[in-house]
C-alpha cells in the first residue's frame, strides 16, 4: 500500500500546482526529492573526540525517528574559534527518499509538529530561494517514538525538504496542500 501523502501528492496536489502555475509538462512539475534530518554535535566535543554517550544517543534517536541508520558527518575544514579540526566527527545525518520519506513526512506533520510546545506554525521565511524548505526542532521529544525517560542527552535537529523543479512559491503551495502547518500573518507578528 503506497503512503498516504504520496497518493495525495499524485492525485490532487500536482493537479492544483499544474493549474495554478500553468505547468503543462508533467516532467516540469515539482517533486519532493528527499528529506534530510541532521544533528550538530559541536557542543559535545571533548578535546578532539565526541562524547560517546551523546554520539550513541543521537545515532539511536535518528534511527528510531527515521527508520534508517544514521551516518556521522565530519568537518570539512578546521575552524580554530570553534575548536573544530578537519576530518573530526561533528554531527549525524539521515537522508530519506521514496516511501520512507513520505511516511516520515506524514508522521512529522500529523504527530510530531503539533506536540511542539507553544506551537504557532512553522515560519514562512525559511525557504532558500530554490524551493527547499528547512526548519529546526528544539528537542527530539516531540517524536512519539523517542522515550525521553531513557535519554541521557537532549538534542535538537534540522529538517530539510529538498524539491526538484520548484520555486519558493510552488514549494509553499505543495507543502500547504500536503498539510504542513505554516504560521499565519498575525501569528508571525507575535
Amino acid at each position: 500500500m503506497p503512503p498516504r501523502l504520496k497518493e495525495i501528492f499524485g492525485d490532487t496536489v500536482s493537479k492544483k500546482v499544474s493549474e495554478t502555475f500553468s505547468i503543462t509538462n508533467r516532467m516540469a512539475l515539482p517533486r519532493l526529492e528527499k528529506i534530510v534530518i541532521s544533528v550538530g554535535l559541536g557542543n559535545q566535543l571533548e578535546g578532539t573526540k565526541l562524547n560517546a554517550a551523546a554520539k550513541e544517543t543521537v545515532l539511536v534517536d535518528l534511527a528510531t525517528i527515521s527508520g534508517q541508520r544514521a551516518v556521522m558527518t565530519k568537518a570539512r575544514k578546521s575552524v580554530s574559534n570553534f575548536k573544530v579540526r578537519e576530518g573530526y566527527e561533528n554531527g549525524a545525518r539521515v537522508t530519506l527518499r521514496g516511501d520512507r520519506m513520505w511516511e516520515f513526512m506524514d508522521r512529522l506533520i500529523s504527530l510530531a509538529v503539533p506536540r511542539i510546545k507553544d506551537f504557532r506554525g512553522l515560519k514562512l521565511n525559511s525557504f532558500d530561494g530554490r524551493g527547499n524548505y528547512s526548519f529546526g526542532v528544539a528537542e527530539q521529544g516531540i517524536f512519539p517514538e523517542v522515550d525521553m525517560a531513557n535519554t541521557s542527552y537532549a538534542h535538537g535537529m534540522n529538517i530539510t525538504f529538498n524539491f526538484r523543479n520548484s520555486t519558493d512559491d510552488i514549494s509553499r503551495l505543495v507543502l500547504t496542500e500536503l498539510g504542513v502547518p505554516f504560521a499565519t500573518e498575525e501569528d508571525a507578528d507575535l
